[in-house]
This record gives C-alpha cells, structure tokens and sequence, in this order.
C-alpha cells in the first residue's frame, strides 16, 4: 500500500517537505532586488540557470580572483531573534573583502541559501541584506540557489554562503612581494565583532553567563542582540580608493586567527608587522568577553578582530594622504604599526605593549 497523505492524497514532493511554490514565490521576491544590486556588465535576469556577466573595460591581462565564504554561527543569533536583514550584509564582507586584500575590484557574487522550509518573506529579508551588500560592495547579486532540506536543517534554520568574483591587472596584484622595511600598517576600524568568534561569544554571553538577546546592556547603548548582530563593515570600495590614490603594498582582511594571524598571511619571510596595542581600544563587547568568559588575551587575540576590520600596508610617504582618505569616506582609521626587518624563522606580526582601557 502506497504512503497516504491526510485528505486521501498520494505522496508528493510538498508532503515531503520540499515547497516548490513557495520557493517560486521566494524567486519572485528576489528580482526586485537583484535588479538594483547590478552592473552594466550583467547579461542575464534572475531566474535562469547561469549569470552571465560580460568582462570588458580595455583590461591589458585581467586576472579573475575568486572567494567564497559563509557567515558562521552568527545566524544562530539572527534565528534566535527571528531578524534576517543582517546577515546578508555579513556574507557579502566575508566574500568580497577578501578579494580587494590582492587588489581585485569585486564584480559579482552568487549565493547558496538552504534552508529547512521555504518562507518566502524570511528569504525575501536574507537577500535585502545580501542585494544591500552587493550595492556596498560595487559588485552585481549574479544570481543564486535556495535549497529546501527538511529532515536534514531544522524548519526555522538555515545556512547561507557566498561566491564572488572579481578582477585584477597582472601588474597590480596587491601582496607581500611589495611589502618593505618602513611600510606603515593602517587600521581600519570594525564594527563589532564582525562575523568571527561568535562560538566562543555565544557559549560566554548566553550559556556562561546567562544573559538574554532581548535585554539592555549598558556598556552598549542597546540590546545585547543587537550589540550582537551589528553587520559586518564592507570595506571593498574604501580599500579600492585608496589603492587608486596611494602606494598600497597589501591589505589584510582580519578575520578568524586574529589580526597576527592573518597578517602572517601577507608578510614575507624576513620581515614582521610591529603592531602597537597602545594605539586604540577594542569595544566594550571584547572586553565583557574577556572577561565574564575568563579568556586569556592571547585566546582573544586568535579568535576575534578586537576593533580592527581591515589592515592597509602603505609606503611610508603615503600614510598622511591614506588617512585623509579614508577618514572623508567617514571610516575610523589609525596608524597601527609599521613594517621592520626580522629574522628568519622569526614570527612575521606581534603585537606589543597595552590597550588603554582595556
């Protein structure tokens, strides 16, 4: 005997859980929006099978960089607060902010979303934010996937990730190459905790210690879910108007591994990025981390960005204008530190002396 549904209906793929209708009503709601997060360059309308994207503007050797990335278990904090039009903003930095650290100007990006059950207006809110961000970030929302997983992801649960896809001249390629002894390291300040850490936060602020998403924390001026779910700063087109006007050596997105970690990644053997503590003072969401969690400094330093989003090595003639520049595109900036020359099998980044405050 065949599986019946209620009604006397035979089994079908929506008694299964998979919504075909309501996942063509989500594809509906989308094109709005992705026909405001375009290019001229775009070929192709929501909806299809691929995007289609045409690459032209007189490039001598265009190079494609290319990045993918998701947003971590900060969407566990977006589903507890049932609040969606953030997260879309994250998943847009993650991607394309790691393509400006070698120069490349972000031209699109496509998304994956899989989702436990379609909701429509859920979905609609995720990519706002993600068509939002592609706005940001001068780069075009290509096009997507929402997969339905029932069974596998919760009914109120979802994953979202993202590609992007960006060019570069040859010649311009941005990296540790071009890093030398007396380069001046440039902080751009983070808006939060961006899109890293939040495992650790999460079991501090809400298992640790107990504290609810809904409640007003002094220290931040609001709730502790929005502290919480603050987006990510895209910093795309600021980084690519100052490699434009100044001698950018490299940029550092500063994501999981810390600021030493991740620019370990850009340095070359034989030199070490001196950053200094001293030169500002990570947001009260650190410091109450640290310490309601008991967490070492050196554990904060590798998990978190602690105020620091973006890292720009300019040559040491240029630290004045680069600042300049990035403080009239109302971004806080600082000088962090500088480039020397050190040893072999030496680290390639330390951090010395105190934050004030902190």
């Amino acid at each position: 005997m065949t599986e019946k549904d209620p009604g006397n209906h035979g089994v079908t793929y929506a008694s299964a859980g998979v919504d075909i209708a309501a996942g063509e009503r989500a594809v509906e709601l989308f094109k709005p929006l992705a026909s405001k997060a375009t290019r001229p360059e775009v070929r192709s309308s929501l909806g299809g099978f691929a995007g289609l994207f045409a690459l032209r503007g007189g490039y001598r050797e265009p190079l494609l960089a290319a990045s993918s990335d998701g947003v971590g278990t900060k969407l566990a904090v977006a589903q507890a607060m049932d609040k969606h039009d953030t997260v879309g903003l994250d998943l847009v930095a993650m991607v394309v902010d790691d393509l400006v650290v070698c120069g490349a100007e972000p031209l699109f990006l496509l998304d994956y979303i899989a989702v436990g059950r379609i909701v429509p207006e859920r979905l609609n809110a995720i990519v706002a934010g993600i068509a939002d961000g592609c706005m940001r970030a001068g780069c075009a929302l290509l096009g997507g996937e929402t997969a339905e997983h029932p069974g596998l992801i919760e009914p109120d649960h979802y994953d979202i990730s993202g590609t992007a896809v960006g060019v570069v001249e040859a010649d311009d390629v941005l990296g540790p190459e071009r890093v030398k002894p007396g380069d001046v390291i440039i902080a751009m300040g983070s808006s939060g905790l961006h899109s890293n850490g939040y495992s650790l936060a999460r079991r501090v602020l809400l298992e640790i210690d107990r504290m609810n998403l809904a409640g007003h924390v002094e220290e931040f001026g609001r709730t502790l879910g929005e502290e919480l779910l603050e987006p990510t700063l895209i910093y795309a087109k600021h980084c690519m108007a100052l490699a434009a006007e100044t001698q950018v050596r490299t940029f550092c997105h500063i994501t999981g591994g810390g600021l030493a970690g991740n620019l370990e990644r850009v340095i070359p053997n034989g030199l070490v990025a001196e950053i200094d503590r001293g030169t500002w003072t990570p947001a009260p969401v650190f410091a109450m981390i640290a310490q309601r969690g008991r967490v070492s400094r050196a554990e904060m330093e590798k998990t978190f960005n602690m105020g620091v989003g973006m890292v720009a090595v300019v040559a040491p003639e240029d630290t004045d204008r680069a600042l300049a520049i990035l403080t009239a595109r109302h971004l806080d900036c600082w000088v962090l530190g500088t480039i020397s020359k050190g040893g072999k099998d030496g680290p390639r980044a330390k951090l010395v002396g105190q934050h004030p405050r902190f």
